[in-house]
């Protein structure tokens, strides 16, 4: 399990920046039966677990001491730099099942993109978990090489996954397919089409994210 190191701080509001001049990351530790702890990580630290634990595995934080089973629950991003400005660590019981967003990540290469110019559609990129704190899965994989033919998917009930591990959806959702192919001309008519534009589609981690950020520029200001 990873670990990190927490201290408690007094700093709040415009004055975290200070924080983070000195290479610290304003957060707050909260949960079942713990009253919610203003404190703060030191940034390399954080950076680095974040990188391998992301927001569905569990992490040690020692705060002052005394140490706390937590997840890394709402990480805030400073959209110019990309780097944290503000995260929550959320204390968890380990006898109580817990619901999570878990990445999904794609492996392997489609035949049908690869021989017959298919067009990959990646149309999940996480989804919700449930399980005890000991099993939650870091990710969930999605092998491209099932996506043999045009028109062919993979679905939520393809996906491997513990036994003890339940994912929140439709088995039949689908998670990746693969469209025939479209001539230059077609894409071209597409983008020329009254009202054509390119829509980003956001997953509700980036929802979430975008909130909490506003959320840590409105207490700054304050």
């Amino acid at each position: 399990m990873q670990e990190l190191k927490a201290e408690r701080r007094e700093i709040t509001g415009k004055a975290v920046k200070t924080l983070r001049q000195k290479g610290f990351l304003p957060a707050v530790l909260y949960g079942e039966g713990i009253g919610s702890q203003a404190i703060s990580v030191s940034e390399r630290a954080f950076v680095k677990v974040f990188a391998e634990a992301g927001e569905s595995t569990l992490v040690n934080l020692d705060v002052g001491g005394s140490p706390h089973t937590v997840l890394i629950h709402d990480v805030s991003h400073d959209p110019l730099r990309g780097m944290p400005i503000h995260a929550d660590f959320y204390a968890v019981r380990m006898d109580r099942a817990l619901r999570v967003s878990v990445p999904i990540v794609f492996s392997g290469e489609s035949p049908a993109v690869k021989n017959e110019g298919g067009i990959l559609v990646k149309v999940v990129q996480e989804l919700d978990v449930e399980a005890m704190p000991a099993d939650l899965p870091h990710e969930i994989s999605a092998d491209l090489a099932a996506l043999t033919a045009i028109d062919s998917r993979i679905t939520v009930k393809d996906l491997p996954r513990g036994e003890r591990v339940k994912i929140i959806a439709p088995p039949d959702e689908i998670v990746a397919l693969v469209e025939p192919p479209r001539s230059e001309e077609a894409m071209a008519e597409l983008a020329a089409a009254p009202g054509a534009e390119i829509k980003e589609v956001k997953t509700e981690r980036e929802v979430k994210a975008a909130e909490k950020l506003k959320e840590v520029e409105t207490e700054e200001k304050e």
